[in-house]
């Protein structure tokens, strides 16, 4: 018997998602073997992961409109194959240039190819399916962080880290075919126009506003630079705002803001990914320079999160229909964020009991946060902006990762000046700002009203509850 739409395509759409998860959690915890054959600080490799992610968020806008004018299932295929492409030349990389060159095309595929893979999941699932699906979606996927950290150990210390990126080519090659086999075909909408002005002056405005905030305080480039490139990245963006106001369909639909619940996932969910993005970059290094362990200890440590969020994804819907999308939101946020802070207060002789605690519930409780977060930006949107919602959603996303993984490397240099590696003290203060950081989130998600996401919650049936086989 053929399985129902709601688990068929979000399961073929989370091969891309696994293969981007896995990429992601490999690469940090091989950063410290990585440095060392690049001959660079572990902390400089931080421009290996904020690169990927910028690249995505400066292109994801424009995956919609491609997929609309292309048609989503063409779009998703291309960008696995270019995915694919930056996997070999990261892998071949003999410098931090090529690599970073690599890691950029990467990010040019990931754009198009997560947002795309969701925007298949939203048009081909109905929206009473949506919980059950969003779970089958996301559990594959977070098969790449269970076993990214132990398999980044085992090939850095067996092999060699080019590895990591090598590995990428038969799943995407896998995933390729299982779309373009299995995928149904998504009709193109209305073919508008490309708002090339507006993709311009978003696109160089986000660049300009990154390098600002990567090169702050770290003495890369002169003050001067740093404070000319952050204000003509605002300048742009305001350039930005005004025409999108000014254009019938911008590339970047901020008007979209204005439905309440989709406003408030994007605020709230930004600041706790903020805080969260700083901990994929910040607990490896911890482990392996803070405390002196292996590439393969680090990574058989640090999957047990992944862990913790595969097996809440089996109860994500109970939780939700139990308690609401507003008050799980409101006290997981605060719970993760205090767990997230936590982390940094253990040292090297904590017994692996509780580290292992510790990073379960956290990886549990962040999870549930992502999930009600992902389901309730949508609850609102209705079919013919879902692919401009689809991917502002997506590059807020990417910024705030990016800009958590920026913070935890800018705060780690400022505790450890003059090229010092930094001390276990260190990951201490930084893992505890980023759990501060996520904690604002409350604020935010106070603002949703009582009966937020109510459609989503009625009574399941066999068919579509989360825990059905």
């Amino acid at each position: 018997m053929p399985l129902p739409a709601s688990r068929t395509v979000p399961l073929i759409v989370a091969a891309a998602l696994f293969m981007e998860n896995l990429d992601a959690t490999v690469i940090a915890t091989s950063l410290p073997a990585m440095a060392r054959d690049l001959d660079l600080s572990p902390v400089r490799l931080n421009l290996a992961i904020t690169s990927y992610m910028v690249a995505m968020a400066v292109f994801i806008p424009a995956s919609g409109w491609l997929a609309d004018r292309v048609g989503a299932r063409r779009v998703f295929v291309g960008a696995i194959a270019l995915f694919l492409t930056g996997s070999v030349v990261c892998g071949s990389a003999p410098s931090l240039g090529i690599l970073v060159a690599g890691r950029l095309l990467q990010g040019l595929g990931g754009a198009m190819m997560v947002p795309v893979g969701r925007l298949i999941l939203l048009r081909s699932v109905p929206k009473a399916e949506m919980i059950s699906a969003m779970a089958w979606f996301t559990m594959p996927a977070l098969l790449g962080p269970l076993m990214g950290p132990p398999l980044g150990g085992f090939i850095t210390t067996a092999t060699t880290w080019r590895w990591i990126f090598w590995i990428n080519v038969p799943i995407g090659l896998a995933g390729m075919t299982l779309a373009l086999t299995l995928l149904p075909p998504i009709a193109e909408r209305e073919r508008t126009p490309f708002d090339g002005l507006g993709f311009l002056t978003s696109a160089t405005g986000l660049a300009f506003l990154v390098f600002a905030f990567e090169t702050a305080g770290r003495d890369v480039v002169s003050p001067l630079v740093g404070v000319a490139a952050a204000a003509a990245g605002i300048g742009l963006i305001v350039v930005y705002v005004r025409h999108a106001h000014d254009v019938a369909r911008p590339l970047i639909d901020l008007e979209l803001l204005a439905i309440p619940t989709f406003r408030v996932a994007v605020i709230g969910g930004s600041l706790f990914r903020i805080g969260v993005g700083a901990l994929p970059f910040l607990l490896p290094l911890q482990l392996q320079v803070g405390f002196g362990r292996s590439a393969l200890e680090s990574g058989l440590t640090t999957f047990v999160a992944a862990a913790g969020a595969l097996l809440m994804k089996a109860t994500a819907g109970r939780i939700l229909r139990a308690f609401g999308f507003r008050r799980t939101l409101l006290i997981n946020a605060v719970a993760a964020s205090v767990l997230l802070g936590a982390v940094g207060a253990i040292g090297a002789s904590t017994p692996m009991v509780v580290v292992m605690t510790l990073l379960l519930a956290g990886g549990f409780l962040r999870s549930l946060e992502f999930t009600a977060i992902n389901v309730i930006a949508f609850a609102d949107i209705d079919a013919e902006a879902m692919s401009r919602a689809t991917a502002l959603s997506s590059m807020v996303q990417q910024l705030s990762l990016s800009s958590g993984v920026a913070l935890g490397a800018m705060t780690l240099h400022l505790l450890s000046p003059d090229g010092a590696l930094p001390s276990s003290g260190d990951f201490s203060i930084a893992l505890a700002i980023a759990g501060a950081i996520s904690a604002l989130a409350f604020l935010s998600f106070r603002r949703l009203g009582a009966e937020a996401g109510e459609a989503l919650l009625g009574r399941p049936t066999p068919a579509t509850d989360t825990d059905a086989a």
